[in-house]
């Protein structure tokens, strides 16, 4: 970038951000987090930042990689992370994040479609992705973040042939309702839109330019804290503060500690936090307000008194990006009605009944959202790799077609309802009922198995498996969910498991959805079903 152009990419907006603010923190690591990663705390500069990653950029370039090939990369909330990016993205090369939950088969999957030209990971994970990327048939290599690369696997450029915006950034997993997660390709526009759409928001979240500091527990891999949180902080000047995750105990020590005018979270901390003992430093911080998604509408309003601070609830996907954000972020919010706000700004949306007609105040209806200027696409993801249909699919009629339910009021506020696709929703993690279904089939004494939502008091949503096998008995569904726990992401694993002597199922054998979930409710607190949520619990390197 020269001059005062434009910033086109996740790189020149990097660079313009050191050239206004070179000394500003760009990142901070609190020493409790420090701690937890055996990595020094301390913030970094924009200008040693930049220095950085353009160094790490020169020696990818100078070892063969360029536009076109992807890295991915598993640091969990390590702020190499970022670093790692804004290189990559100053080659012209995308980033795969890769969450560290993800255990064989989901690492399988993930190398096999992405075709990374080089993982970038943590040293005690690098047995798990050769073995991955082996039975993948991907012959790339699997280096640490401070190892030199090597050259790049053959045929490793495998994104379009993009510049610019347009330019591929990122591909992000997101669960799907029909097997295996969809590779959301994100151009340079998709992060370049988070940024400015946060920094001009206004209203109860406005961010200055005069050094925000900006806290989050959230997982830097997915689009929250990687796009809206990183690239908001980059397009002010302000300060990004990952924690490694949410620590409710020291959760406002550790805000006190950062600094932070404002923070993001998910519907579970603020239910978690509202269950800890009341003190006199509930309300010892200086941040401005929260900003988030899914916080319990009964709970809201006596969090904002305890706390004091607002908390802006929102709606995205990682599909839309700021393509299509809603937010109640006006002083006229309603509080605790999980009223999401208007689309206003940028963002035009309907809420559509199932005879495809706009739906009437009130009525329930699935969301549909565009971008309202002469890209309707403009800021959304490019579009599923490897998956046209789906692609078309959800686009059909020139809109973003959401699968999730809301209703709209006679004065355009938006209010979530429901999911219309089959995607159970635990602790901010999406996770589809098919896929969880496709890995308890592998079990040799499963004949059947069905996966369904449950309600949990702290987490939303828990897995429920409906399961026919050989032999049933609770020592059974403890070897199932163990067995499982080394194929799947923890949070994907069954909570509960009951066994069954048949599935509800279609006339083409297909499992009926519908009254899969109402037996999982009805089973809930039935006698026979083992509960096993005790022994999900995230693995760490």
């Amino acid at each position: 970038m020269t001059g005062t152009s434009f910033p086109v990419t996740v790189h020149e907006a990097i660079a313009h951000a050191a050239q206004h603010w070179p000394d500003r923190p760009i990142l901070d690591v609190l020493p409790s987090t420090a701690s937890a990663y055996g990595i020094d705390p301390g913030s970094v500069s924009y200008g040693e930042f930049l220095a950085r990653a353009e160094a790490r950029a020169e020696a990818l370039r100078a070892a063969g990689y360029r536009a076109g090939m992807r890295v991915a990369v598993l640091m969990e909330n390590r702020p190499v992370f970022f670093e790692i990016f804004a290189a990559l993205n100053c080659i012209g090369a995308s980033i795969v994040p890769v969450n560290p939950d993800l255990r064989a088969a989901e690492l399988e999957y993930l190398i096999g479609h992405a075709e990374p030209a080089l993982i970038i990971a943590l040293p005690a994970r690098h047995q798990d992705l050769r073995a991955a990327a082996k039975t993948a048939d991907v012959a790339v290599a699997v280096i640490g973040a401070t190892d030199p690369p090597p050259a790049p696997r053959d045929t490793a450029v495998v994104a379009e042939d993009r510049t610019g915006e347009a330019r591929e950034a990122a591909v992000l997993y997101t669960s799907g309702t029909t097997g295996n997660p969809k590779g959301c390709v994100l151009p340079n526009a998709y992060f370049l839109l988070a940024g400015r759409w946060y920094a001009n928001l206004g209203g109860i979240a406005s961010l200055t330019k005069d050094g925000e500091r900006m806290i989050t527990p959230l997982p830097i891999f997915h689009m929250n804290a990687m796009a809206y949180s990183f690239m908001a902080m980059v397009s002010v000047g302000g300060c990004l503060i990952a924690l490694d995750r949410f620590h409710p105990k020291s959760w406002w020590s550790d805000v006190r500690a950062a600094r932070a005018t404002c923070l993001h979270y998910l519907g579970v901390m603020p239910s978690i936090l509202m269950s800890l003992p009341e003190g006199p430093q509930d309300r010892a911080h200086s941040a401005r307000f929260g900003f988030g998604a899914g916080v319990d509408p009964k709970l809201q309003e006596r969090f904002e008194t305890r706390f004091g601070l607002p908390l802006i609830e929102a709606w995205a996907m990682t599909e839309t990006g700021a393509g299509a954000v809603i937010a109640a972020h006006t002083s006229d919010r309603l509080i605790g009605q999980s009223c999401l706000g208007r689309a206003d700004g940028w963002v035009q949306a309907r809420v559509v009944s199932e005879d495809g007609q706009d739906a009437a105040p009130d009525q329930p209806g699935e969301l549909l959202v565009r971008n309202a200027g002469h890209d309707p696409r403009y800021g959304f993801f490019s579009h599923y790799y490897k998956n046209d249909a789906a692609t078309a699919e959800a686009w059909e009629g020139g809109w973003f077609h959401t699968g999730d339910i809301m209703r709209r009021d006679a004065s355009g506020r938006f209010y979530f309802v429901d999911r219309k696709k089959n995607v159970i929703r635990r602790s901010g993690e999406n996770i589809a009922a098919v896929e969880v279904e496709s890995v308890l089939m592998r079990h040799p004494a499963i004949q059947a198995a069905g996966v369904a939502a449950v309600p949990d008091p702290l987490r939303g949503d828990e897995v429920f498996a409906c399961i026919k096998a050989d032999d049933p008995s609770p020592e059974l569904a403890t070897a199932i969910v163990e067995w499982a726990l080394e194929k799947m992401a923890y949070y994907k694993v069954p909570g509960y498991i009951a066994f069954i002597d048949g599935l509800p199922l279609t006339p083409t054998q297909k499992i009926q959805r519908k009254a899969l979930k109402d037996m999982a409710i009805r089973l809930l607190n039935d006698p026979e079903t083992t509960v096993l949520t005790h022994l999900k619990k995230r693995l760490v390197a």
